[in-house]
């Protein structure tokens, strides 16, 4: 169970440093204004959750702010589902990990184009003279 910590002011450490757990920051806010201006003022968050059944205002909130991840309703969530990719922007860390994320993330893919000895891309390249033409026509 996390320890909640309400209106905590802006320069309480909880506040200023990204956390980890198990404490969760509530504050309250009288316009939506208040809370969007409160969370671009910092540095972007791992994760955004927003508590509110009108969707309008949740909506309001993701296009105007920037975060690693949002859950709507809901602060565990976020973490525990493994097929969806997990991971910050910014000073939280770029990247994701989880699920096919979490591969891709932390794999070297290794792009191999590999071109045939008589390959059609060749015409393009000069020399453009007769001759290099009838001997490109003769090694056919």
């Amino acid at each position: 169970m996390p320890t909640v910590v309400l209106q905590p002011g802006d320069d309480a450490l909880l506040m200023q440093e990204e956390i980890f757990g198990p404490i969760l920051p509530l504050r309250s806010y009288r316009m939506l204004d208040e809370a969007i201006a409160m969370v671009n003022g910092r540095d972007r968050p791992l994760a955004l959750y927003p508590f509110s059944h009108d969707r309008a205002q949740v909506e309001a909130i993701l296009h105007a702010t920037v975060a690693g991840g949002v859950t709507v309703n809901d602060s565990l969530l976020h973490f525990a589902a493994n097929a969806l990719p997990f991971g910050g922007v910014g000073p939280s860390g770029m990247g994701a990990y989880h699920g096919r994320a979490g591969f891709d993330a932390f794999s070297k893919a290794l792009p191999i184009l590999w071109q045939s000895r008589w390959a059609a891309s060749d015409r393009l390249k000069p020399p453009y003279t007769k001759i290099a033409r009838l001997i490109d026509l003769l090694l056919r």
